[in-house]
C-alpha cells in the first residue's frame, strides 16, 4: 500500500483542505483525488460494486495519486459524484465509518462549487423546448447558473417575467412558490397559476380505465404524448407557435423535470395510473372511508390460527400477539443496529423520521403478525400505541396483488368491502389529495409481491417517492428481498424472533395459561437440543412447538432443521387421521395421499423458481393438478389454505368473488419443493436458473440436504459453482446425515477463503458457520481468515471462547491462521476484553494475524511475550493504523511509536470521530 501520510488525512486536528488548483466542480475533483487513500478506494469499490477490472486497474495503478485520479473519474462516470450532488460519496463513506473524511469532503464540496451536498439544480425542459420557438433575442430564461439557483420558468406572450408563472416539480396542493423578486401575477386564471406539472413514473404502465376525463397520459421518452381534453385544460400560448403547453397534466420525466406537450400528430399512450381531481373531499365521504377500513381491518386480525388443523379455535391478534426482538439500523452507521424496546418506537416522534421503514427478518419471525397488531391498534384505537393515531391506516397483502395498476384499485379491491359505498374515483381522492389527515400504509409480504420484478410498480413509485410523498409507507419482507433503489435515508427495522423471555410468555399467554407445571415442562424440553433454541428463535417455529408438546405429538431428540419440520409434517398428518377418516375416507387412502404429493412438489418448485414466483392458484385450477380427494385432505390439514379473493371481470362489471389458494406458510412450499429438487439434481443435467435467489430459497435447499444424502451432496454442489452460493453451502451442509470426503473437500474450499460472521447474519446461519468451522479445525483442515463483522461481544474465561451478540460462542480453533475482529464503531474495549482476545489468540497454534478494526482498545504497558510470533495490527479509525512490535505500537506508515501522550490524543480524535456512534452516546450519558 503506499504511503498515505501525503494525502489530506480526515479527522486530523490541523490539517486543512488544499487550496483549489482548477474552479468550479473540475477543482473539487482535483481536491477530492488528494483526500482519498488506497484503503478508502478499496473500501469504496467494493461498496460501489465495480467490476473486477476496473478495481485490477484501481490495484495496478502507480501511485496513489493516480489511483484516486482514476477513482474519481469512475465514480463521475457513474454518477456516484455530480456538480450539484455527492450525497451518494457522503453515504458511502459514512458507511464504512469515515465520519471524517465525509465531513471533509463535503467541505472541499462547499468551498469549490459554493454548494451544499445535495444543492437541487432545476433544469427546465420545458422552458428549453419554449425558447426553441423564440428568436435569438427572446431566448433569455435562465436555466442555470453557476453557484447560484435558477428556476425555470415558463413565459406567456405580452407579458413580463413577474407575470408569467408556472412551477415545476412541485405537489400540486401547495400553494405556488414565486420566483425570487416577482409578485404574483392576478392576470392568469387560478387553474393556470397554482397548476404544476406532476413528476411520474419514467415507463409507461398501462391504460387505466378510470382515469379521470382531461388529465391526460403519460409523456413517453422522445417527448410525444396522447392529446388532452381542451375543455378542462388550461393553456399557454408559445410566442410563434402553434404549439399549446398544458398545465397540471400527468407527465413524463425529461431530463430532471417533467414536460408536457401537446398535438394532434403524436401517438397515444397508455396511462400510469389515476390522477385524482382537485376538489376536497367531503367529511362524509372520509367517515365512510374510515369505517369501511375498520371493517375489513377487523375480518384481518381477528382469524390467527397458529396451528393449521385447528380450525375450531382461531385468536385475535391481540390475544396471541408478543413483541418480538427488533433493531433499527442506525441512522449515521449502516453497519450499527440497536435494540428497540417495542414495535410503539417503529416510528420515533423526532421531526424528521424517515417516512419510510423496511421492517425485515427471516422466514416465520412475525411480520405479518407484527403488520396486523398495528391494524388492531388503529382500529381500536389502543392507548399508548402511535398506531393509533393515524387518521388512515391502510394494510394491503402484497402477495395478493397481481397486476393491480394502482394503490386507489388495490384498497378498493381489498380493503374495502364488497358492497362500499365508495367508488374508485372517491379513493383516488381521499389517497392522493395531500391534506391534514395523517395516512400511513402498511405493504405486508414484498417477498412474495408478484409484479415486483416490474420496476414501474405503484409499490416501487411509491416507494422512490414519485407518489404519494405525503404518506408514511411500512414494509415487510424477507432480509433476502429489500426493494432495490431505495434513499439512504429510509429507515430499517430487523426482527430478530423470540428471545427465552418471549417463548415463556407465548406460552404462558396462549398455550398453558396459569398451569406452572405445563410452562416448566415445555420449556425444559426447549433445552434438550441444540437446533430447537436455535430454530424456536423464529416464533413460526416456537408456536408450533410449543402447541404440539403441549398436546403430547412433539419429540425432541432433533438434530436439524429438516429433522423438525418433517417430523411437524407428520404430526399435522396424524392428526388429519384421526380427524378426517370417515365412512368414505379410509385411513389407508389417507396415507396414500399423504405419501405421494409428486404432483403438488412439483407445482411448488415451479412456483418458488420461476422468475415471478407464483404462490396463490386458483382453486379449480389446484383441483385438476392434484385431484379432489388430495386436495380435501391438504386444506383439511390446513397445509393448504383457502382464501376468498375480489376480482373483476371485465371493464364495467360487477366485482365478484374467487376461491383461491395458497400454502399455509411459505415455507411449507418450500418443504414440498425440495422433494421436486432431489429429483431433479439426481438427473446430473439440472443447473439452477441465472435469476434464482439463493438465499431466498435457503430452506428449500436446506430440507432437500436432510431430505435425500445423495442429492444433498449434488445441491451442494451446484450450490458451490454459483458465485453467491457459499452463505447457502454453510446452511446446507449440516443438514447432512453423514460427513463424507466430498463434503470435506467443499469444506476445505470454503475456509480456504475469508469466512465472515456478521451481525447481519441470522443465529441459523451464525450456527452453521461455526459447525463448518468446528469440522474443519478437528480434520486440521487449515482455515485461512475468519472475521467477525461487528458480530463479537465478549470472551468467556472459562472456556475462552469469542462470544458474539447473538449468543453462539465461537470456539478455539487450532487451525486458524488469521482472525479480524471489527468492532461495533465507537466502541472502547476493555482491558479484561484485549487480555480475553488475547488468551483465544493463544490457544490457536497456527494462527499468524490477528487484526482489530473500529474499536479504542485500551493503554496497557506491556504484552505477552508469546504473541512474538504473530502479527498484530489496530486501526481504530482509517487514518491511523498501528502494528504490535516488541510490546508498542508502532505507526505503520510513519514507524512512530505511539507515546502514552499520543495515545491520550487518540482517543480524543476517536471520540469526536465517534461521537454519533450509539458506544459513545452511551459514554456520554453514563458520564452525564
Amino acid at each position: 500500500m503506499a504511503d498515505s501520510s501525503s494525502t489530506y488525512q480526515a479527522g486530523g486536528s490541523g490539517d486543512q483542505p488544499k487550496k483549489s488548483i482548477f474552479p468550479g466542480f473540475s477543482g473539487f475533483k482535483y481536491a477530492l483525488s488528494t483526500v482519498l487513500t488506497m484503503e478508502i478506494i478499496m473500501q469504496l469499490a467494493y461498496i460501489f460494486e465495480y467490476p473486477n477490472c476496473l478495481i485490477d486497474d484501481l490495484r495496478k495503478a502507480d501511485t496513489t495519486t493516480s489511483c484516486a485520479l482514476l477513482m474519481v473519474s469512475g465514480m463521475e462516470e457513474r454518477g456516484q459524484i455530480a456538480p450539484h450532488d455527492i450525497s451518494q460519496l457522503l453515504d458511502s463513506l459514512k458507511e464504512i465509518g469515515n465520519l471524517g473524511t465525509a465531513s471533509t469532503v463535503q467541505e472541499l464540496f462547499l468551498k469549490h462549487t459554493d454548494r451544499a451536498a445535495t444543492d437541487p439544480v432545476v433544469t427546465d425542459p420545458a422552458a428549453q423546448l419554449l425558447n426553441l420557438t423564440k428568436s435569438d433575442s427572446e431566448k433569455d430564461i435562465p436555466i442555470e447558473e453557476e453557484g447560484a439557483h435558477s428556476q425555470g420558468v415558463i413565459r406567456e406572450r405580452g407579458h413580463s417575467e413577474a407575470e408569467n408563472e408556472a412551477t415545476v416539480g412541485r405537489d400540486p396542493d401547495e400553494p405556488s412558490q414565486k420566483t425570487v423578486g416577482a409578485p404574483a401575477s392576478s392576470m392568469y386564471p387560478m387553474s393556470l397559476t397554482s397548476s404544476s406539472l406532476m413528476p411520474i413514473a419514467p415507463e409507461p404502465m398501462g391504460h387505466h380505465p378510470n382515469l379521470p376525463m382531461g388529465y391526460g397520459t403519460m409523456l413517453p421518452p422522445g417527448g410525444r404524448m396522447q392529446p388532452m381534453n381542451s375543455m378542462t385544460q388550461p393553456r399557454v400560448n408559445i410566442a410563434g407557435s402553434n404549439n399549446v403547453v398544458n398545465i397540471g397534466c400527468h407527465v413524463q420525466s425529461i431530463g430532471s423535470v417533467p414536460l408536457a406537450t401537446s398535438s394532434s400528430q403524436l401517438d397515444p399512450v397508455p396511462s400510469p395510473g389515476p390522477v385524482p381531481p382537485p376538489n376536497q373531499e367531503s367529511d362524509d365521504t372520509m367517515s365512510t372511508f374510515i369505517k369501511e377500513l375498520e371493517e375489513t381491518g377487523c375480518a384481518l386480525y381477528d382469524k390467527i390460527q397458529p396451528i393449521p388443523y385447528i380450525k375450531e379455535k382461531l385468536y385475535s391478534v391481540d390475544k396471541e400477539f408478543i413483541e418480538v426482538g427488533m433493531e433499527r439500523r442506525d441512522e449515521h452507521d449502516h453497519d450499527s443496529w440497536r435494540t428497540l424496546s417495542s414495535y410503539h418506537d417503529i416510528f420515533p416522534v423526532e421531526k424528521g423520521n424517515p417516512r419510510i421503514q423496511i421492517i425485515e427478518g427471516d422466514p416465520g419471525y412475525g411480520k405479518s403478525t407484527l403488520a396486523l397488531q398495528m391494524v388492531y391498534d388503529w382500529c381500536n384505537k389502543v392507548s399508548g400505541s402511535p398506531f393509533s393515531g393515524p387518521d388512515i391506516l391502510i394494510c394491503l397483502n402484497l402477495r395478493q396483488l397481481k397486476g393491480i395498476a394502482s394503490i386507489a384499485q388495490a384498497i378498493k379491491q381489498f380493503s374495502l368491502p364488497l358492497d362500499s359505498e365508495l367508488e374508485l374515483h372517491d379513493v383516488e381522492q381521499l389517497i392522493h389529495k395531500k391534506q391534514k389527515n395523517n395516512i400511513w400504509v402498511i405493504f405486508d409480504a414484498y417477498d412474495e409481491y408478484p409484479d415486483q420484478h416490474n420496476k414501474d410498480n405503484f409499490v416501487m413509485q411509491i416507494l422512490k417517492g414519485k407518489i404519494l410523498g405525503h404518506v408514511n409507507i411500512l414494509l415487510t419482507t424477507r432480509s433476502s428481498c429489500i426493494p432495490p433503489g431505495l434513499g439512504a435515508q429510509t429507515g430499517r427495522i430487523r426482527l430478530t424472533g423470540f428471545d427465552d423471555a418471549a417463548q415463556e410468555r407465548y406460552i404462558r399467554k396462549v398455550v398453558t395459561g396459569d398451569d406452572e407445571e405445563a410452562v416448566q415442562k415445555i420449556l425444559e424440553q426447549l433445552n434438550i437440543s441444540p437446533i430447537l433454541g436455535v430454530l424456536c428463535q423464529a416464533p413460526l417455529f416456537s408456536v408450533m412447538y410449543a402447541h404440539l408438546t403441549h398436546k403430547g405429538s412433539m419429540r425432541h431428540e432433533l438434530s436439524s432443521v429438516t429433522e423438525f419440520f418433517g417430523h411437524m409434517i407428520t404430526c399435522f398428518l396424524s392428526h388429519a387421521q384421526n380427524k378426517l377418516s370417515g365412512a368414505d375416507d379410509s385411513p389407508e387412502s389417507l396415507q396414500t395421499h399423504a405419501d405421494t404429493h409428486a404432483a403438488l412438489d412439483k407445482l411448488a418448485f415451479e412456483a418458488l423458481t420461476s422468475k415471478m414466483q407464483q404462490l396463490v392458484w386458483d382453486r379449480t385450477f389446484f383441483v385438476g393438478e392434484l385431484g379432489e380427494d388430495f386436495y380435501k385432505l391438504y386444506v383439511g390439514v390446513g397445509i393448504l389454505v383457502e382464501e376468498k379473493e375480489i376480482y373483476i371481470p371485465a371493464p364495467g362489471k360487477l366485482p365478484q368473488h374467487k376461491t383461491v389458494v395458497r400454502f399455509y406458510h411459505k415455507l411449507f412450499g418450500e418443504w414440498y419443493a425440495a422433494y421436486h429438487l432431489i429429483e431433479c439434481v439426481k438427473s446430473r443435467s439440472y443447473s439452477f436458473p441465472e435469476h434464482i435467489n439463493l438465499y431466498d430459497l435457503k430452506f428449500l435447499f436446506m430440507f432437500a440436504c436432510g431430505l435425500d444424502q445423495a442429492g444433498g451432496l449434488q445441491v451442494i454442489k451446484l450450490l458451490g459453482e454459483k458465485e453467491d452460493g457459499t452463505e447457502s453451502v454453510v446452511l446446507c451442509a449440516p443438514q447432512l446425515k453423514e460427513w463424507s470426503h466430498d463434503i470435506l473437500t467443499t469444506v476445505r474450499g470454503i475456509v480456504s477463503r475469508d469466512v465472515n460472521i456478521s451481525s447481519g447474519d441470522s443465529r441459523l446461519l451464525q450456527r452453521s458457520t461455526i459447525q463448518l468451522l468446528e469440522l474443519a479445525s478437528q480434520h486440521k483442515i487449515p482455515i485461512s481468515q475468519v472475521r467477525l463483522l461487528f458480530s463479537f461481544s465478549s470472551v468467556d474465561p472459562d472456556s475462552l471462547s469469542l462470544v458474539l451478540h447473538s449468543g453462539h460462542c465461537l470456539p478455539q480453533l487450532p487451525s486458524l491462521q488469521e482472525l479480524t475482529i471489527w468492532t461495533d464503531p465507537g466502541r472502547e474495549v476493555t482491558v479484561d476484553e484485549w487480555t480475553g482476545v488475547l488468551n483465544y489468540t493463544e490457544q490457536c497454534q497456527l494462527l499468524k494475524k490477528l487484526r482489530i478494526d473500529f474499536g479504542l482498545l485500551p493503554w496497557m504497558d506491556s504484552f505477552l511475550t508469546s504473541l512474538d510470533n504473530v502479527e498484530v495490527s489496530w486501526r481504530p479509525v482509517l487514518s491511523k493504523h498501528y502494528s504490535l512490535q516488541s510490546g508498542r505500537w508502532e505507526n505503520i506508515f510513519s514507524g512512530e511509536i505511539l507515546t502514552r501522550g499520543a495515545y491520550d490524543d487518540l482517543v480524543t480524535d476517536f471520540r469526536e470521530i465517534c461521537s454519533k456512534s450509539h458506544w459513545q452516546k452511551q459514554r456520554r450519558a453514563e458520564r452525564e
